[in-house]
């Protein structure tokens, strides 16, 4: 089952231009940046809270003009993109919510940001909104 929130997933055209707003007015603590070449994406992290209740904002910009952000910010603007829960076991989480008839994009983990595997459910599968199961990784962090 999810586990918790583990990020909130934004759009937007440049990381730069909106970080001033999540450190200085939020107060988020900027954690650096990523690039995740097979999603064409560049991720700027930051944190909110702390201890249970810390949460992870990624802000999303497209690498290239065929990137699914780019495409995403074309059609509908910056803006949420995502919200992605953590789950334990992201394969057998898959393989359940196939066989319950659950539409996804991914039915395989693929690569994510931190070193995470990741899936998308389908978002006519859950009311309008994109969501992402993600698996944290077990070894050393990097």
């Amino acid at each position: 089952m999810v586990e918790k929130l583990n990020h909130v997933g934004i759009a937007v055209r440049s990381i730069e231009q909106h970080r001033a707003f999540y450190e200085t007015t939020l107060g988020a603590r900027y954690d650096g940046q990523e690039e995740v070449p097979s999603q064409k994406v560049r991720v700027g992290f930051f944190t909110v809270g702390s201890g249970e209740s810390k949460v992870r904002i990624e802000l999303l910009e497209a690498l290239s003009p065929d990137s699914p952000i780019a495409v995403f910010i074309d059609k509908r603007g910056e803006g949420l993109h995502h919200l992605a829960y953590g789950v334990d076991d992201l394969q057998a989480r898959l393989r359940q919510l196939k066989e319950d008839g659950v539409r996804l994009i991914d039915e395989q983990p693929r690569p994510g940001a931190h070193g995470t595997r990741i899936a998308f459910i389908h978002p006519k599968a859950s009311g309008g909104v994109l969501t992402e199961l993600c698996e944290e990784t077990r070894g050393p962090a990097s």
